[in-house]
């Protein structure tokens, strides 16, 4: 494969290719005999390519150009200085990179990539800020011919590194951080001169800037007990309220072939470190959210077995003090105290300051939206039931709101009038200890996004289930457990967070976080690249034919 040729014309490096490309749309790294061809625009008199190659050497009685005629002079392209992020494939377990990991790659030396890929009339501007040179091996760069046609190709070879514009990074690449700064997620810096890559690229007509003041971050988490055994760790046994949201990272060390009462293999854990950086994250999200999956009365009863949950209201504390913002209260355990612990918990949760949705005095109060503030966009979540009919409220009777498509519609529709940008709905459905979703739950799930929501985190499963891209909108079909003490199995043990980051109302990231719950009560993270992949795998594996990345 040859070299991109390089022209300098009045005073300015322009590159032009014309390559043929073989397998899809990419440019080098393909196989070709061809040279790439250069064009040239018309130049100054005097300037490179002011000859003719076409004119013939045999006189002509043609007219000849007067000396004052001037040719049409070379337009200069504007440049603006834009911000570049470095990009893997949406699986990626990476989280950062560095020069030293970008100079392995292009030498052919990295274990984790084989090649670069960028844009192809971004590449020598990336390549010089990052003062980087052409490696020597053309296979070991590939350059695509836009911002689309790299995230799909990083979507097909999980073993590429990228650099995007920070404008043109999408849900589906896994952008990462450079060094210990990234521009997503919740340690992102918030201010440009804080962001350490750049390049002077090409500008384009009415595209603003990327703006790391303009992003947010909101994080989810799954189903939380505060009954049974959980209550037996943070009360009988005095860890406290706070326990649940001072994890740290853990590993798993072997497995205990049928150790379960059910039958299954066991993992041993073993704690790593970090402690609190679980509530660390909770609480550098802009909005935080999960699901309560008890009423949380004023008379409570601690449930040593059983599935019949009541909460101590004062564990409630520990949720706030974690940071988090806002609880679904619809799901087929917040009716388990009668209408008057559903009204309890609702009062309950007020006293702490801590936002809900999803059930409430009557239908109308159920199914009204909570909204909340990230960074000046406004967030509606909208939670519903569709497990146990019996608790949902009616005119006049409290209870959760019910999931149908003629709810969602007119509720999405209240959402945005009250002032929702981004419009979440966050349902309790489909079957537990299943990963992928039903037919009619997926036929539901599509037609609550058509409906008018943006997208959909589901929950009730107890295990982490299936994501699915439908018209460009994610579906989370559960989470899994979050603090929960079914330690009967891994799956149940295990579960996900995510950390989603917006650039105003545009969701632009997604992070799954993977997680094990120790002690019957507290999530500590899993390393992705490590004992994490049980979990995302199992995801990843549900989720064949639904996540194009």
């Amino acid at each position: 494969m040859n070299r991109v040729p390089l022209l300098v014309v009045a005073g300015l490096l322009v590159v032009g290719i014309a390559v043929p490309m073989t397998g899809g749309e990419l440019g080098f790294g393909a196989t070709s005999t061809a040279s790439p061809r250069v064009f040239v625009s018309p130049s100054p008199v005097g300037g490179v390519g002011s000859a003719d190659p076409t004119a013939s050497s045999t006189p002509s009685s043609a007219p000849t150009v007067a000396p004052s005629a001037t040719p049409t002079p070379v337009p200069t392209p504007a440049l603006v200085q834009a911000a570049i992020v470095p990009v893997a494939q949406f699986r990626s377990p990476a989280t950062a990179t560095n020069r030293g990991e970008l100079a392995r790659v292009l030498a052919g030396d990295s274990k984790r990539y084989d090649a670069l890929t960028l844009v192809a009339d971004e590449a020598d501007a990336i390549l010089a800020a990052l003062r980087i040179e052409r490696p020597a091996d053309d296979s070991r760069l590939i350059l695509a011919k836009d911002a689309a046609t790299l995230t799909r190709d990083l979507a097909k070879n999980r073993k590429r590194l990228g650099f995007l514009r920070a404008e043109d990074v999408s849900p589906g690449v896994r952008a990462l951080a450079w060094g210990d700064r990234t521009l997503f997620g919740v340690d992102r810096v918030k201010k440009a001169a804080d962001w350490r890559l750049s390049a002077q690229l090409p500008a384009r007509d009415g595209a603003p800037a990327f703006d790391p003041g303009a992003t947010w971050t909101l994080f989810a988490g799954g189903d939380i007990l505060l009954d049974r055994g959980v209550y037996q760790t943070l009360r009988v046994n005095g860890k406290g309220p706070d326990f649940p949201f001072d994890g740290g990272t853990a590993e798993i060390t072997s497995r205990c072939k049928d150790c379960s009462p059910l039958g299954w293999d066991l993992p041993r854990t073993r704690r790593t470190g970090n402690k609190g950086v679980v509530r660390d994250v909770i609480e550098g999200a802009d909005i935080a959210m999960a699901n309560f999956e008890n009423p949380a009365p004023n008379r409570f009863r601690w449930h040593t077995s059983d599935t019949t949950f009541t909460a101590d209201p004062t564990l409630i504390d520990g949720l706030v003090d974690a940071g988090l913002d806002y609880v679904s209260i619809a799901n087929n355990h917040i009716g388990d105290a009668g209408d008057n612990g559903i009204l309890q918990t609702i009062n309950n949760l007020k006293k702490r300051g801590l936002k809900y949705s999803g059930a409430g005095k009557d239908a109308t109060a159920a199914r009204k939206a909570a909204i909340l503030d990230a960074n000046g966009t406004k967030v509606g979540i909208l939670a519903y039931d569709a497990i146990a009919p019996g608790y949902h409220a009616a005119k006049g009777e409290p209870g959760s709101a019910k999931l149908t498509i003629k709810n969602v519609r007119a509720d999405v529709k209240a959402a945005r009038k009250a002032g929702a940008d981004v419009v979440i709905v966050f349902p309790h459905w489909g079957t537990e200890y299943r990963y992928s979703p039903f037919a009619n739950q997926q036929r539901l799930a599509r037609r609550i996004l058509d409906a008018g929501a943006d997208m959909i985190i589901g929950n009730h499963a107890h295990y982490a289930a299936a994501v699915e891209i439908y018209k460009g909108k994610p579906i989370w079909y559960a989470l899994g457990n979050f603090v929960f003490d079914q330690t009967w199995s891994e799956p149940t043990m295990e579960g996900i967070t995510l950390e989603l980051t917006f650039h105003g109302a545009e969701l632009r990231q997604i992070r799954m976080r993977p997680h094990i719950i120790l002690d019957k009560a507290q999530p500590n993270f899993l390393d992705p690249a490590d004992d994490g992949r049980v979990v995302l795998g199992s995801i990843y594996d549900a989720s064949r034919g639904l996540l194009p990345y």
